[in-house]
């Protein structure tokens, strides 16, 4: 008997995620064998290294079966939470990658938080003020921020408040050999911080405004605002208690993916800042063909976006009842 309501939708939203996961696994096996050049080679750039003990690490590695007996070792490696040895750091790639997701984390967690608490509320006067000469100025300000990329307003904040007026530091987490440490080391974490955050915050608050204004403006038009009003209720407890509410669904469905593709998207932020998250950690392995890593970062980044999307549509269909008799039928 199959299962109804929500427990049916969210069945058939993880078995979707885990064959969306199982494709992306396999995909992630084939790309990196595709591409040029002998793996064992690049990890052993020594030219004083034989021909003999290339072949013995190629056997090591399992490079010496067909693609089929790689695939499974492979998948029996995976399952095991193996994704190879890193040719750069001669580490584990799994803990090559978990050293560096909490920094990516606290820089993204926290320019998100920012970005969607001012875009809301920005957002939401603007969609309530729609057509005063505030919505055109919101408007045209959250455009703008939208349309300029993270790194390159990165980059003009550094020569600015770092290079010529040297305010904040170039980059980095933290000073260099400070002796930091309780409150003290998280404020200097805290400076260092302070021009990538902004730099993401401008370019995500854009995307809030715009997204909250037009959801507001659908939401105004429903018949339930027109009845409060008719009610007498006062506009901003209209705004407050119906529209803004029902205007925060496709909100949701945004910050789950932001935080999905961010973690994996603020490669050049963290580049010009020299920020020693997850995606400097992929500029570094691509500069220097590290490719254990690279094929270990794809995994978790396109992983984290599916299970972005499965949480994103969970939390969505309990939200919103009609998504699910929507799927049902």
């Amino acid at each position: 008997m199959p299962l109804k309501g929500f427990a049916g939708f969210a069945t058939r939203k993880a078995l979707a995620a885990v064959t969306t996961i199982f494709a992306i696994i396999c995909l992630n096996f084939l790309i990196f064998r595709l591409l040029p050049g002998d793996p064992i080679r690049m990890m052993f750039r020594d030219p004083r290294v034989s021909a003999e003990q290339l072949q013995l690490m190629t056997e090591k590695f399992g490079l010496d079966k067909p693609l089929w007996g790689q695939f499974l070792a492979y998948l029996q490696a995976l399952f095991q939470g193996d994704l190879g040895i890193s040719f750069w750091q001669k580490r584990a790639v799994l803990e090559v990658i978990a050293d560096r997701i909490p920094q990516t984390l606290l820089l993204v967690v926290t320019a998100l938080t920012i970005a969607i608490i001012l875009g809301i509320l920005l957002g939401a006067i603007s969609g309530w003020k729609s057509g005063t000469r505030l919505d055109t100025f919101i408007l045209t300000a959250s455009l703008s921020m939208y349309s300029i990329p993270a790194f390159s307003l990165g980059i003009i904040l550094m020569l600015i408040f770092a290079f010529y007026l040297s305010i904040f530091p170039l980059g980095g987490i933290s000073t260099p050999a400070s002796g930091f440490t309780g409150l003290g080391y998280w404020r200097d974490v805290l400076w260092h911080m302070f021009l990538p955050t902004i730099s993401i915050v401008f370019w995500y608050i854009g995307e809030y405004v715009l997204l909250t204004r037009s959801s507001m403006l659908d939401t105004l038009d429903q018949d339930y605002i027109t009845t409060a009003r008719a009610k007498g209720l006062k506009e901003f407890a209209i705004l407050r208690n119906h529209a803004l509410r029902n205007a925060l669904l496709p909100v949701v469905t945004a910050t789950g993916i932001n935080l999905a593709f961010a973690v994996a998207g603020i490669i050049e932020v963290e580049t010009v800042f020299s920020w020693p998250g997850i995606g400097r950690l992929v500029y570094d392995a691509v500069m220097k063909r590290d490719y254990p890593l690279l094929q270990g970062t794809f995994l978790v980044f396109a992983v984290a976006v599916v299970l972005a999307n499965l949480v994103v549509d969970l939390i969505y269909g309990f939200i919103d009842p009609r998504i699910k008799v929507g799927k049902a039928e």
